[in-house]
């Protein structure tokens, strides 16, 4: 693939992450499929031109910048645990302030869990698998991959806190700001039993990761 090919599919990416938030074209869609069916729409959606870019990635010209060693499997393998850990605690689960929660009604800001540590915890996690899978990944199409991906987590955390802050109002948006500053940073979860069923998950979905990658990815994570 030529780097104008993979340049192409990296806009596409953003195009397709972007366009279908906005409010215009958010409000029509989920007029028609509802608030479930448009996050499942855009879930899925996302899976897949992840793992179109991802490809691209591995099919464009290879200039390496630096190679990989042995230590940085090991960095990744540590880190991917606790990515999949993140992202088990904080999917559906309700969080007014990001996007990714469930049932936002329900949120509790004395009791705030995950939120009280990240505010974007699903954002943090791209940010961190964008950034463990850099250090491996030394190849030109895999920095600028991962690079602007783990670059676009970052940045998009200021975007949400402007958007949520605009929807919620200043001061909606303050009261609950302040209200989980003061919570415990580690609270009794609302479920023991839902709490463990999301560490499993977790863990679930970090075995399934570590067995899938060379037949998904074509590069062994072990």
């Amino acid at each position: 693939m030529s780097w104008a090919g993979f340049a192409a599919i990296f806009a596409l990416f953003f195009v397709t992450h972007s366009v279908p938030v906005r409010p215009g074209v958010k409000s029509r869609i989920t007029s028609r499929i509802g608030a479930r069916g448009f996050s499942f729409f855009y879930s899925v959606m996302s899976l897949v031109m992840l793992g179109v870019l991802i490809w691209a990635a591995g099919q464009a010209p290879e200039i390496w910048l630096w190679p990989q060693l042995a230590w940085h499997r090991w960095v990744i393998q540590a880190g991917m645990l606790v990515v999949c850990l993140l992202l088990a605690l904080s999917i559906a689960r309700p969080n007014p302030l990001s996007f990714g929660g469930g049932d936002n009604k329900r949120f509790d800001p004395d009791r705030p869990g995950i939120v009280r540590v990240a505010r974007h915890p699903i954002l943090i996690a791209l940010a961190l698998w964008s950034g463990l899978h850099l250090l491996a990944n030394g190849d030109l199409a895999h920095v600028l991959l991962f690079g602007i991906l783990g670059a676009f987590a970052v940045a998009g955390q200021k975007l949400v806190d402007r958007r949520k802050r605009r929807q919620l109002g200043p001061d909606r948006w303050h009261a609950l700001t302040t209200a989980i500053a003061r919570a415990p940073l580690i609270s009794r979860p609302t479920s023991w039993g839902g709490a463990a069923i999301r560490v499993v998950a977790g863990l679930t979905a970090y075995g399934a990761l570590l067995w899938a990658h060379p037949f998904v990815i074509g590069v062994a994570a072990l």
